[in-house]
């Protein structure tokens, strides 16, 4: 079995590694970082073969994926939700169209990017995996407190790329399996300006995170493809 985890120096993007050599002892777990000071605490790791690589880089991605001869499962855990100056909208009068685009570079694009060069070496597998962290905010039908315009938009737009993944596959992809995943509100840099409205029960540690997402792709099947799902392996209005 050989996994790829894009995002592999991040909160849960190391969380992942790790329930992944755990789990799967005799797998062959790769994993990415973007910068050598994302790299540094995770450098300790043994066993996992690390690639830098800039998400939002075509061509750099087409590389990478042309290191591999085969995959099996490719899981994306690389996101934004702030900036060093910016964070998510209050009001539509805090909208900013950079910071909008950024969150789109990093939130969506990559997705889309890795599933276009990634998928022939899916094919070899006999149960290929495509597995992306998204927001249930990015779910239209359950927004009812608004605000947080560009992060919404880039879940949603992230969450369509992965239900037309999905409808693709059927076709071109047998056995293949496209899921969208929440995560909840986890206890990493990524919400660590949130974390002080978030109750206790419902602010998670990476490690709990990853082995509830690993569990939701280990057991996922293909009539689940395209499945927009939470970490307790409920299902997410669209």
């Amino acid at each position: 079995m050989k996994i790829l985890i894009v995002g592999g120096s991040g909160g849960i993007g190391s969380a992942m590694v790790k329930d992944a050599l755990a789990r799967f002892q005799d797998a062959e777990v790769h994993a990415t970082f973007c910068t050598d000071s994302t790299h540094t605490g995770c450098s300790h790791f043994s066993g996992v073969k690390w690639h830098r690589l800039d998400v939002t880089d075509e061509a750099g991605i087409k590389a990478l994926s042309e290191s591999f001869e085969s995959l099996d499962w490719l899981i994306n855990c690389v996101g934004m939700l702030h900036s060093g100056s910016k964070g998510p909208e209050k009001s539509l009068s805090q909208f900013d169209g950079e910071f909008f685009l950024h969150n789109m570079t990093l939130n969506t694009l990559p997705t889309l990017l890795l599933a276009k060069h990634f998928s022939a070496r899916l094919k070899s597998s006999v149960s290929p995996r495509l597995a992306v962290l998204s927001a249930r905010v990015g779910s239209i039908s359950d927004n009812r407190l608004g605000g947080w315009y560009s992060y919404r938009a880039s879940k949603a737009a992230l969450n369509m790329l992965i239900k037309t993944l999905a409808v693709e596959w059927q076709r071109s992809l047998k056995g293949g399996v496209v899921l969208a995943l929440h995560p909840g509100t986890t206890k990493t840099r990524l919400s660590e300006p949130f974390q002080a409205n978030v109750p206790g029960d419902k602010l998670f540690l990476p490690e709990r995170v990853a082995a509830d997402l690993m569990d939701i792709i280990a057991r996922a099947e293909v009539c689940d493809s395209g499945s927009f799902l939470a970490y307790d392996g409920a299902t997410i209005p669209w």
